[in-house]
Formats: C-alpha cells, sequence, structure tokens
C-alpha cells in the first residue's frame, strides 16, 4: 500500500511552490532517469511479492526488515539525528509506522488476488484520499480541476472494481485490499507529518519502519502464513528495489521537478505493472481496463497539482 505503497515512506513530494529553477541538462537528464528508473523499480515490487514463497504478509515483514539496518545506515551518513522529538512526536511516529505497516499488509495481500495494474493504481489512490482529507481539514468544498480528479478517481475506480467483480469475486476483494492500502496509507502521511519539520527522511523512514516490522511480524503469525523463505531472493529484491532502490532514486529526482511531471512520471508505475501483468501472469486488458487504468491515473496525477495545501502529499509511493 506502497512506498515507499512508498510503497515506501516519509520521502515525498516537494511543494508545488518549492520548485528549483531547471539545472545544467546533464544533471536533468540524469534526474529524469533516476526518476523514471525509480518508479519502474517501484513497480516491480507486486511481481516480486507473487514471486516469494512466503505468505504476502511475511513478505511484508522481510521486505521492510531486511531494509531496516541499511536505512538506519543511510541515515547515519547523511547526518540525521534519530532523536530529538518529543513523547508526543515519537508516539506519532510509531503511531505512523503501525499504519505503514498495516498498508503494506492489506496492499500485499490485495496483489495475491486483484490484477498487478489495478493493485498499483488502488495502491497509489492516497494522493486523491488526503486531496479529500484536505477538503475536510478547510472545511470547503472542491473547486476548480479538484473536481476533475474527484470525479475521474470515482470513474475509474467504479470502471476497474466492476471489472473485478465480471472477473471473480476474490478479485474484487483483492481491489478492496488495495483500496484500504491506500486509505491506511494516508493516515500514515497525515500522523508523520509534524515530525517531518523535525527529523530528516531517512530518519523518520526508519524510525517509523522499526513500528511497521513488529507489525508485520505479529500480523503474519497470527495469520499463520509460511514466514521463512526457501527462496531468499524474491524478498531481498522487493526490500531493496521497493525500500531502497526505488526510494533513493526518487529522493535525488524530486528535488529537480515540479510536481506535475513527477505525477505524469508516476504513471510509469501502472505501465509497467499492466505490462508485467500481461507478459508473466497473462493478465489481458480490454479497452474498458484500459479506459478505467487512465481516469484513475490521470485523478492521481490531477491530485499531486491542485491538492489544498492543509494535508501533506507523498513524494515517494507506496509500492
Amino acid at each position: 500500500m506502497g512506498t515507499p505503497r512508498t510503497r515506501a515512506g516519509p520521502l515525498r513530494t516537494p511543494n508545488r511552490h518549492m520548485g528549483t529553477a531547471p539545472g545544467p541538462w546533464r544533471t536533468r537528464f540524469l534526474g529524469l532517469g533516476a526518476l523514471l528508473a525509480g518508479n519502474v523499480a517501484l513497480a516491480c515490487g507486486p511481481w516480486l511479492v507473487r514471486l516469494a514463497d512466503t505468505g504476502p504478509v511475511s513478505a511484508g515483514f522481510w521486505r521492510v526488515a531486511l531494509a531496516l539496518p541499511f536505512l538506519i545506515l543511510i541515515a547515519a551518513m547523511r547526518g540525521e539525528r534519530l532523536q530529538g522529538l518529543s513523547r508526543k512526536g515519537l508516539l506519532a511516529v510509531l503511531a505512523g509506522g503501525v499504519f505503514f505497516g498495516l498498508d503494506i499488509a492489506a496492499w500485499h495481500i490485495g496483489i495475491g488476488d486483484t490484477r498487478l495494474a489495478n493493485a498499483v493504481l488502488f495502491g497509489n489512490s492516497g494522493s486523491v484520499i488526503l486531496m479529500v482529507w484536505g477538503f475536510v481539514i478547510l472545511r470547503r468544498l472542491p473547486r476548480g480541476r479538484e473536481w476533475p480528479a474527484i470525479l475521474a478517481a470515482l470513474g475509474g475506480a467504479g470502471i476497474l472494481l466492476g471489472r473485478s467483480l465480471e472477473i471473480a469475486p476474490a478479485n474484487f476483494t483483492g481491489d478492496l485490499f488495495c483500496l484500504l492500502a491506500g486509505l491506511l496509507y494516508a493516515g500514515y502521511l497525515i500522523l508523520l507529518q509534524d515530525a517531518r519539520k523535525t527529523l530528516g527522511s531517512w530518519s523518520l523512514l526508519a524510525l517509523s519502519t522499526s513500528a511497521s516490522v513488529a507489525v508485520l511480524l505479529v500480523a503474519a503469525q497470527v495469520l499463520g502464513e509460511p514466514f521463512w523463505p526457501t527462496d531468499w531472493g524474491p524478498v531481498v529484491m522487493l526490500a531493496i528495489s521497493s525500500q531502497l532502490v526505488g526510494q533513493g532514486l526518487l529522493v535525488y529526482a524530486l528535488k529537480l521537478f515540479e510536481p506535475l511531471a513527477i505525477g505524469i512520471a508516476l504513471l510509469t508505475q501502472p505501465a509497467v505493472a499492466a505490462l508485467i501483468g500481461w507478459v508473466i501472469f497473462g493478465e489481458w486488458l480490454v479497452p474498458l481496463d484500459i479506459l478505467g487504468i487512465v481516469l484513475v491515473g490521470s485523478a492521481l496525477v490531477l491530485a499531486r497539482v491542485t491538492a489544498p495545501r492543509a494535508p501533506p502529499r507523498p513524494r515517494v509511493n507506496p509500492v
């Protein structure tokens, strides 16, 4: 849900008013490559979840547990401290980590049932949910380009959910788990918004991930899933691609681009996921599926550039 379906963490998109002026051509070119490669790395996450021979929640545990020492190391190398929060602030970060752990659990469960393109789109729905949350905080109705974002999200989600229900009830259930993941990820961002003013991105991610590890460990045991991998390749690659490589590349690239460009680059994820689903798992898309994907993808892009200023907006996606 996410990555990261976030799914990654508190490394989020710069405010639309904080974009930097275009740098040298080479810097922008490398930034574009990092932006696209980071999204591709995150889009491969659902494939690796399916390849893992553990249960889906157990795969989520190994995803964050294997990455946690490296997150702490990166934070230390960047000079980011892991302390300095008040007790209330620390509790909020740990609570955010609980939400992130539940987000990953819900998203990984959904990945096993629905199509990969649906999983990626719904797992990234936190952007739209945060936009709606902003209307609640500001106590106002949508206006301007906010209405098209909401209508596109509702229309596209309705199409994709309807198509999943036609395929099998399990697919529909998988979609709902992925939507739940997007909701949990939005809660995660809201809980961490104050702590982001005090801690660096990597240290905040390391602290919250420590709580996520505990939640996923308990959830995997309660569900009675296969826990220990016999093939470590998929879970190691999942930790590297989703929590480290995808995060790191996007952290480098995000400061170079405006939210609109970042939102458009986000569409790389459902495109790659749909391609993997088609080639590896035979998940064919009919024109109605493509229409639903385009509508939801458009909503995600619009949410990046039209969301109210009150709530935080994600920099790195949860997948």
